[in-house]
């Protein structure tokens, strides 16, 4: 196991998240997930963690097999058309996985999840972290919008629009 991993986990803090992710920036997030939803039929939660606990590390649990956890966890599954698509971040990793139920997955490659990931991760490369979840939030929108088009009432929201900041 690498050195480095554990110490970023470590050394992560919830203050650099905070930093990271201010309350504009969750409002921002908030607002684009609710717009985003009303242009398709699909549903879309956003998570931030900022690290992992050292027995998590030490074990080799990977940002993919936590966000998979996290899709559980948050119910991203339990829609009326498993059509819930998770973005999930991990700060300390600097990684962004995006995980999408069996009823979209089944419909959009993974290399394009991957295509969404990879724009947000630049941007919050560049310190940009607004930005890049406002584009990975529209990104997915635009995925689910070719799966599952149409409008949508406010009433059908099946998953809260807040991220959370775990």
């Amino acid at each position: 196991m690498s050195f480095a991993r554990p110490m970023r986990h470590l050394f992560t803090t919830r203050w650099s998240t905070r930093n990271r992710f201010p309350q504009a920036t969750l409002d921002a997030i908030e607002q684009a997930i609710t717009d985003c939803e009303h242009r398709h039929g699909g549903e879309i939660r956003f998570v931030v963690e900022t690290a992992l606990d050292l027995p998590d590390i030490a074990r080799g649990l990977s940002p993919r097999d936590r966000a998979l956890q996290v899709f559980g966890q948050f119910r991203v599954w339990d829609t009326a058309h498993n059509n819930g698509v998770l973005i999930y971040v991990l700060l300390a990793d600097r990684d962004v996985e995006i995980i999408a139920d069996r009823g979209i997955a089944k419909e959009v490659p993974q290399s394009e999840w991957q295509a969404v990931c990879r724009q947000m991760e630049g941007h919050f490369r560049a310190g940009r972290f607004k930005d890049g979840s406002v584009v990975g939030i529209l990104g997915v929108g635009a995925l689910l919008g070719r799966h599952f088009p149409g409008e949508r009432g406010g009433s059908d929201n099946e998953l809260p629009n807040q991220p959370v900041l775990l």
